[in-house]
Order: structure tokens, then sequence, then C-alpha cells
């Protein structure tokens, strides 16, 4: 049978895709980083109702009650044949309901978008994906090789509780050659000939928890006392104020020189002497933001716990959870040389624990994966060209890079959705994804498998 899409089949795949994707927004799967949150086992059931009817029974895993993840399988052909992913996670990150203008939970299809937490990070793709999957296994295709739809808990939070998980205790439920995660897709540079980005590489992750020490006391008495509250105020200002040297990756130059700039300000972005300030000047902060994460280890405090105590009282424990973004070749001992350089004398006053360390990844470009992208992506967009780009969060591909994967973030999305703005919206307030989009992902995971494996 014939794989492929025709127009009438396109449409209903869409619609299959907002659906769907609505239902996974308003299940509300919040992942607030504490074990008993996310619950995942709502959007598990809800995409193995989906993806069931393939080759083999859906696979469930539940390290810690109801953070459940779920292996959908297409059995292969050829046992020797490479095996392909398509791996969305199914948490969401918490909400300020006050910055909304649409409720966040409740999936609302407004002017051609779906609206709630999610939408762009990165239920949309864990959607698309899995209609994609459904729509290939309803279709009689047989892969080559096998094609694995893997709906995964707590990326947000680390993957304790999903992938990290998975890879420790069932490395061979979730193993695969080829992975396609979140999140690349937008263009960029001319109409004429755009670029589609896709995510080969990201930053590592760092986090550390600082924990300030002090003398308690009456409050009505803080002349010369140790106040912990005090020295961790000093010791955030202290992270906000570093600045540590840009360091440019292999993938700089080809970001620079796809995003269409005027000369001068390309020349400064590829100058090391430069660059701080050119940033500074940028007139638009979401994108001055990004390009300076791609070229500098971050390091941005977040969370301030203190001691459960009065008004009154002068508190002698107060702990800062700082998230620290590392570039390439950075390791443990590189991030507490930055923190060195940036607490300075207050150094001596904390104690740091390590929360998570991983490094910095990328992946290939030179594979049959990369070459099945292009010719998908080139089906909408005919004069469009691949880029390879720098993710500056963490994904679940560095999870199966370790294992030895090649894996992308992919999608594909509208022309006329901004990047600044979509970036934007990555754990802000009023997400959304188009309509549009929402088909050309679905149609690119659908293109992709049956070019890989077909």
């Amino acid at each position: 049978m014939d794989p492929d899409l025709d127009d009438r089949r396109l449409d209903r795949l869409t619609g299959e895709t907002v659906e769907l994707l609505q239902t996974l927004i308003r299940n509300g799967c919040v992942n607030d980083g504490t074990p008993e949150s996310g619950q995942e086992v709502r959007n598990a059931d809800v995409l193995q109702s989906v993806i069931e009817g393939a080759d083999d029974a859906v696979q469930r895993y539940e390290p810690t009650p109801g953070r459940v993840s779920i292996v959908g399988r297409i059995d292969g052909s050829d046992p020797a044949a490479p095996t392909l992913c398509l791996m969305g996670h199914t948490d969401v990150v918490p909400v300020h309901r006050d910055g909304w203008r649409n409720d966040p939970f409740g999936g609302e299809l407004i002017d051609g978008e779906v609206w709630g937490r999610g939408a762009v990070d990165m239920l949309n793709l864990t959607a698309s994906m899995a209609v994609a999957f459904r729509s290939l296994a309803e279709s009689g295709f047989r892969p080559r090789g096998d094609l694995l739809y893997f709906g995964v808990a707590d990326e947000e939070a680390g993957s304790a509780h999903g992938a990290r998980w998975m890879a420790d205790n069932h490395p061979d439920a979730i193993r695969a050659d080829y992975v396609l995660t979140e999140n690349g897709g937008l263009h960029s540079g001319p109409g004429e000939a755009p670029y589609v980005g896709v995510n080969i590489a990201e930053k590592g992750v760092a986090w550390r928890r600082l924990t300030v020490r002090g003398v308690p006391g009456h409050g009505s008495m803080p002349f010369r006392k140790d106040n912990a509250l005090v020295k961790a105020a000093g010791v955030v200002q202290r992270l906000a104020d570093y600045r540590p040297a840009p360091r440019f990756s292999e993938l700089w130059t080809t970001r620079v020189e796809t995003l269409g700039l005027p000369d001068d300000l390309r020349e400064a972005l590829l100058d090391p002497e430069r660059i701080d300030e050119a940033l500074e000047q940028l007139p638009s902060v979401a994108a001055a933001a990004h390009l300076h994460a791609c070229t500098h280890t971050t390091f941005s405090p977040n969370l301030v716990q203190g001691p459960s105590m009065k008004v009154n009282v002068i508190p002698d424990t107060v702990v800062v959870e700082v998230d620290v973004r590392t570039l390439p070749g950075e390791g443990p001992d590189e991030v507490d040389a930055h923190l060195q350089a940036a607490l300075g004398d207050l150094a001596d006053h904390v104690e740091v624990e390590e929360l998570m360390n991983d490094a910095s990844s990328i992946s290939r470009t030179d594979t049959p994966l990369w070459d099945s992208l292009q010719r998908a992506v080139n089906r909408p967009f005919p004069t469009a060209r691949l880029t390879p780009q720098f993710v500056v969060g963490f994904t679940d591909a560095r999870i199966y890079r370790e294992m030895g994967a090649v894996a992308y973030g992919a999608g594909l999305f509208s022309p006329s959705l901004d990047s600044s703005e979509y970036g934007a919206r990555f754990h802000g307030n009023n997400e959304r994804i188009d309509i549009e989009s929402l088909a050309l992902s679905t149609r690119l995971f659908h293109h992709v498998a049956t070019d890989l494996l077909g």
C-alpha cells in the first residue's frame, strides 16, 4: 500500500493532530520538579489509545507513580536496517495564569491557533508524531528498520523519571540509530531560498544548589549580624552581574550567516571583541538573549528557599538554585571556576551541591536521516535548505546521543511564524501554535519515516 499523503488525507491528519494537541494541553501534566508532579499518565493514556494497532502492543513504563512513558513500535523487515525513533515529551512547565490572555489549559482554537501550555514545548510535535505514526501503521507501512514512538515523561525537570531512567533501566526498549525530537523547523534567511533549522547540538546543563549560612538572631538587632539572606542577596547579584567571555562553537558562523543581518552587525557578532557590545545594543531583547546564550556560559539564579521562620528572626540558612548552561568542552571543573570568578570573596561563604551534570552534545549531519529530512522539507518548500543549529536549552536528545544515536530536533513550521516570537513562547505566557505548522510537522514526520525506512 502506498503510504504517501494526498491532500484529503493530509487534511484529515491535520484535524486529528489539532484535536490530539488540544486534549494533551487540557490534561495539564504540569511538572514542577517534584516526584509526585507531572502525572504524565494522563497524556500517556491518550497517546496509547492513538498509536495502538501497530505490530506490537504499546509498552508502558512507570518508574514513579503517575510518571508513565510509553513505547510503540512498528517492526522492521530487516534486523540489520537502521531504527528510527519519534520521541516527544508529555510534560509541561508550570504556569502563571495572570499573564495569559486565554486559559493556559483550555486548548482553545482561536483564529487558527491552538492555545495552551505545551503548545510549542513540545506537545505540538508530540501530537504530530503520534498521528503520523498511527497513519503509517494503519496504511500497512512495513519499514525496513523498526519505527518507534516514544512518549516520554519528565523531560522538563531533567529526565530522572523519563528518558534517563529508561536509558539506565530499559535501554533496549528505546534503542534507536536515529531519533527525531524537539525542536527545529523555523524559517530564516531570504524568502526565495529559506533556511530551515535543524537542532543538532545543545548546551550542557549543570544545575547547582548554593547554600548560604549565617547566624540566627533577633530581627530587632541586625547591626553587625551574620544574616544569611543578606549574603544570599549578594550571591544572587554577583551571579546576575557575571559576564564570562564569549566563546564560539563550530556552528556559530553558520548560524550568523543564515540570519540575513546587515554586514556591520554580522561582522560584530563574529568578533569575540565586539559581540557583547553588539548584543547590548540589539533592539530585540528576545533575539539578544538567544544569541548571548549561544555564545556564553550562562548563570540564572531562579529559586530561593529559606527556613520557615518569622519576620523578626534573622535567618541562618538560605538556599539559591542556579540554572547553569555550559558550552562545549566545559565540565564540572569549569563550572566551579566560573562560580569562583563570579562570587569572588563570597565563594568561601557558599556550599555548592551538584544537581545535574550533563555535558554539551552534538550529532553529525552526514547521515541518511539528514538527507531524508532535506527531501521531506523540500516537498512543501522546494528551495529550502537545512541548516544545523545549536540549542541553548537541553532536550532528551542528549540521552540518546550518550547511547550512540544520531539525534536531531526537527519539525516544520509556517514561514510566517516569527522565530523570536516563537522562542519567547517557550516557558512563557500565551503559548500557542498555528494549524499550518501542525500540518507541516505531521507531514514531515510521515515523509521522513517512509523515506528513511521505506
